[in-house]
C-alpha cells in the first residue's frame, strides 16, 4: 500500500481524514469488483456508477442539500476520492470523477429547479452525467466553438457538434457550452442542462483511445431547452467553465498522483523481490536513483494538489494558478514515474495486462484533458506576469 503519511499534513481536517480512511477500507474490500471489466467499457462504467452511488461515494459529487455529502463541494474530498480510486482502477476514477464534473456547473450556477431535478439523480448514481465543451476545431482555443444557441420563446435551440466528450455514449445529462451572441469570442458563450433524451441529440462516432473510455462525439440538431437550464446568465459560460474547473483541476492532479503511488508500489515489489546477479534489483545504485526520483515526485506532487485544494476550501475565491501548477506538475511528474516503473520491469513491463504496462496508458490522457499541459504553463507565466506588474505599481 502506497505511503499514507501525507493525510497528517495540515492541509486536512478530521472530516477529510475520516473519508480518507472509509474510503481506502472500502477500496481495498471491493477491489476485485472495481477491477470487474468486460471489455464492454460502456457497461462496465454504467455498473462502476452504479457501484459508487449505492456505496454512497457519489454523494461527494454534489453538495448536501442535494442529496450531496458536505454542504459545497469540499475539494481535498473530491482530490482524496480520485487518489484513492485511481490507485485501484483507473476507469472506477473516471467514472466518479465524471459525476462532479458534468454537474459542476450545475452546483455552481444551476437554477434551483434544475438542481433538484437532477443532482441528487446523480448523487446516487441513478443518472450519468457529461461536460460537452470541446469541439473538432474548439479545444484549447474555447473561443473558436462553433456550437450556437438561439433564442426562442420559452428557452433556447442549440445546434452543433462536440467531441472528445467523456461518456458521450452513456450520459443522461449533459453541461453543454455554446455560442449565444452576447458578444465576440468567449464573451458571447453559455451554458446549457441539456438530457441526452432531448429530440435532436445523437451520438455521431464512437472515439476508441488507449486506455479505454466511453468517448464520442455528438451532435445537436435543434435541441430545444427551456428558460430554466441556462446555467447562470447568458453570456457568462467561459467564466462558468473556468470556475467549474478552477474546482475540478487539482482532482485531475490527483488522479495521475493515484496512478503515480500505484506505479512507485509495483516498482518497489519489483525492486525488493527480483533478482539480478544474485542480488535484489534494489541493491542496484541506478534502481534506487529511479526510486528516489519517484518518492519526490510524489510527495512534491501531493503537497501542490493538497495545496490548491485547501486553499479552495479555506474560501479563496480563485485558485487557477494553483490548480494550474498542482495538474502540471502531478500529471507531467506521474507520466515519468510511471514510465520509472515500465523500465525497472523490463520486457514484463509491456506485457499487455500487467499493472504498470495499464498505469502507462492511463496516465497519458491526463496531461491533455481539462487543459493540456502547455495550457497550464500559459496559466501559470500569466499569472506570475500579472504579479510581478502589480507589484510595479
Amino acid at each position: 500500500m502506497a505511503d499514507q503519511s501525507f493525510i497528517d499534513w495540515p492541509f486536512f481536517a478530521a472530516h477529510n481524514r475520516d473519508h480518507f480512511a472509509a474510503l481506502k477500507a472500502w477500496c481495498g474490500a471491493n477491489d476485485a469488483a472495481l477491477h470487474a471489466e468486460t471489455g464492454d467499457v460502456d457497461a462496465d462504467c454504467r455498473r462502476l456508477v452504479r457501484l459508487l452511488g449505492d456505496a454512497g461515494w457519489l454523494r461527494h459529487a454534489v453538495p448536501a442539500a442535494y442529496g450531496g455529502a458536505s454542504e459545497t463541494l469540499d475539494v481535498r474530498n473530491l482530490c482524496l476520492t480520485r487518489q484513492s480510486l485511481a490507485y485501484h482502477a483507473g476507469l472506477a476514477d473516471f467514472a466518479f470523477a465524471m459525476q462532479g464534473l458534468g454537474t459542476g456547473a450545475i452546483s455552481l450556477f444551476g437554477s434551483e429547479g434544475v438542481k433538484q431535478a437532477y443532482l441528487p439523480r446523480v448523487a446516487s448514481g441513478e443518472m450519468i452525467a457529461g461536460f460537452a465543451l470541446s469541439e473538432a476545431k474548439a479545444g484549447s482555443d474555447v473561443a473558436a466553438m462553433e456550437t450556437t444557441a438561439r433564442r426562442v420563446p420559452g428557452g433556447w435551440v442549440i445546434n452543433g457538434e462536440k467531441t472528445w466528450i467523456s461518456n458521450g455514449t452513456i450520459a443522461d445529462l449533459l453541461t453543454v457550452f455554446a455560442h449565444s451572441g452576447e458578444a465576440p469570442g468567449a464573451r458571447g458563450i453559455s451554458a446549457f442542462v441539456l438530457p441526452t433524451a432531448t429530440e435532436g441529440f445523437s451520438v455521431v462516432d464512437r472515439i476508441d483511445v488507449i486506455a479505454p473510455h466511453p468517448l464520442a462525439t455528438i451532435r445537436f440538431a435543434d435541441c430545444f431547452v427551456p428558460d430554466d437550464h441556462l446555467i447562470g446568465e447568458a453570456g457568462q459560460g467561459f467564466k462558468i467553465a473556468m470556475a467549474t474547473l478552477d474546482v475540478f483541476r487539482s482532482t485531475v492532479g490527483a488522479a495521475a498522483l493515484g496512478f503515480a503511488r500505484r506505479a512507485t508500489d509495483e516498482a518497489l515489489d519489483r525492486a525488493v523481490n527480483r533478482k539480478l546477479f544474485g542480488a535484489p534489483l534494489g541493491d542496484l545504485q541506478l534502481t534506487q536513483a529511479a526510486l528516489a526520483d519517484m518518492a519526490l515526485g510524489n510527495d512534491a506532487s501531493a503537497l501542490l494538489i493538497y495545496r490548491a485544494a485547501w486553499a479552495k476550501d479555506s474560501g479563496q475565491p480563485r485558485v487557477t494558478r494553483e490548480a494550474a501548477m498542482a495538474k502540471l506538475h502531478a500529471t507531467d511528474t506521474a507520466q515519468q514515474t510511471i514510465d520509472k516503473a515500465v523500465q525497472l520491469f523490463g520486457g514484463a513491463g509491456v506485457v499487455s495486462g500487467n499493472m504498470v504496462e495499464r498505469l502507462y496508458r492511463e496516465i497519458r490522457a491526463l496531461r491533455i484533458y481539462e487543459g493540456a499541459s502547455e495550457v497550464q504553463k500559459v496559466v501559470i507565466a500569466r499569472a506570475a506576469l500579472a504579479a510581478a506588474q502589480a507589484r510595479e505599481k
